[in-house]
């Protein structure tokens, strides 16, 4: 498992967003065996990415600082010890080789959470830091204070294939640090293609449209939205609001910015209550299964599967988890964008990769720049993916799929690529109260109204923004 299920994704934010990832990514391991790479944290100095300009180009730019037939070059390079961290870094690191042989990478493992964050910052500080490391892109980087620690990339070539959606979860002060490490994953809607075939169904790009969809399925006698409330999943509950964020950022560019000073609120900004508003829709309308309190997350996907429900408000990478039990529906299941009120500015929430960096102590700068521009090349992709099935698209420009990825990654890739998603608010934010999985499903019981847990989320997230000592709470 990747170190973003064990980090923290704030120091003294544990229980909100944490608990969330730690949850969502147990779930996805539980019922396969590859890992939902999970980005911990979100950066909240840079401009939030709401891209408008499609991806460009192609993940073909490799540098040359170091070449087949050079000196001698050894690296370290810093992972964290999760199976998955090891078995990406361990195919860049073998495909790479076979291009140079004269480079020698060899490879130490850190732990997860607190520890091997403590780690990072320890190593960093005294200077022992390796050649290379792999770390949380975002808030968790922020706090690295890289423009003092890292090697600034942003003049490289390679930088060009980064997709606009990345680069600022990497970025201060307009410098650049890393590359990402893994793969994307959205969260939004999974929906049974084959329901939408047989009801005669279109993907849905407005609220309007979407609830249309759920009255036609509820009239076939298919259940419209799963939810599964059971037990430790109430983490699932959270999806319409936490991936409803695109919506958010298109109609406040700056939301991220004023919410972590503390000069908006969730009960005071209707676009950001929106999700509670969803999530109460669902209960009045009938549109949950009747047994939903009691559904255990790996039911509802299953529910999903059978095409006993259409939609399911999840992350787009617990797909994987039908490979042991339901292999032939796997590619029955779709994935779409939570649904907005304007269908021209449709898009995704997705949640990003770490990124691999380079500290300014190093002493073999350009070698490590090489292996980066690897990392970030179609090459290294191809290397990645034949050792390691995505679980969602690669956030490099031009990046190619292998042909046999999963229908709901390649529906994800088509909004990175697009240039039609955002990373999830918590990659611009530290604030994130840890209570907001209850107050959903409060909401989404019928116990709550959308203004009360508005009103409660937001008491909720005061204590947590002061307990981080941000300025303005």
């Amino acid at each position: 498992m990747s170190d973003e299920l064990s980090n923290p994704n704030y120091p003294t934010n544990r229980l909100g967003r944490r608990k969330f990832l730690k949850q969502s990514a147990f779930a996805i391991a539980g019922t396969t065996s590859v890992a939902a790479l999970l980005a911990a944290c979100g950066d909240n100095t840079a401009t939030p990415a709401v891209a408008t300009t499609a991806a460009s180009g192609a993940a073909t730019t490799v540098a040359s600082a170091t070449n087949a037939g050079g000196a001698p070059v050894t690296l370290s390079f810093l992972i964290d010890d999760g199976p998955t961290t090891k078995d990406i870094a361990n195919a860049l690191i073998a495909s790479y080789k076979a291009l140079h042989p004269n480079v020698t990478i060899n490879v130490e493992t850190r732990p997860g959470g607190t520890d091997g964050d403590n780690l990072v910052k320890t190593r960093l500080a005294t200077g022992d830091m390796p050649d290379l490391f792999e770390y949380n892109s975002g808030s968790l980087l922020q706090a690295l204070k890289p423009t003092s620690t890292l090697v600034d990339l942003s003049k490289e070539s390679f930088i060009a294939n980064l997709a606009d959606v990345f680069i600022p979860t990497v970025s201060q002060s307009g410098q650049i640090f890393g590359v990402p490490f893994g793969t994307a994953f959205g969260g939004g809607i999974l929906y049974n293609k084959k329901v939408y075939s047989q009801l005669g169904l279109s993907v849905p790009k407005t609220w309007a449209e979407f609830e249309a969809n759920n009255e036609k399925i509820k009239t076939a006698g298919i259940i419209p939205v799963i939810q599964s409330y059971a037990g430790s999943d109430t983490w699932t509950s959270q999806l319409f609001v936490l991936a409803d964020y695109y919506n958010v950022a298109q109609a406040r560019p700056n939301f991220a910015a004023d919410y972590t000073a503390n000069k908006v609120k969730f009960a005071s900004e209707p676009v950001a209550m929106q999700g509670f508003t969803y999530l109460q829709e669902g209960f009045q309308k009938g549109w949950y299964q009747k047994d939903f309190a009691t559904t255990k997350f790996e039911q509802g996907l299953q529910l999903l599967a059978d095409g006993k429900g259409a939609h399911y408000p999840m992350l787009s990478a617990v797909v994987t988890g039908l490979q042991a039990n339901s292999p032939d529906k796997i590619n029955d299941i779709g994935f779409f964008g939570q649904p907005s009120k304007d269908a021209t500015k449709n898009g995704a929430t997705v949640w990003l990769p770490a990124g691999v960096y380079i500290p300014k102590t190093t002493k073999n700068v350009a070698a490590a720049k090489d292996f980066l521009a690897f990392i970030a090349s179609q090459a290294g992709i191809d290397a990645v993916s034949a050792k390691v099935p995505p679980t969602g698209p690669y956030v490099i420009k031009g990046a190619k799929l292998p042909d046999n990825a999963l229908a709901s990654v390649k529906d994800l890739a088509a909004y990175v690529d697009a240039g039609k998603s955002t990373p999830a608010l918590e990659f611009f934010s530290p604030v994130k109260g840890p209570n907001l999985e209850q107050i959903c499903v409060a909401v989404g019981s019928g116990q709550m109204t959308p203004q009360q847990a508005a009103t409660n989320y937001d008491q909720d997230v005061a204590k947590q923004a002061k307990q981080l000592g941000l300025p303005g709470w």
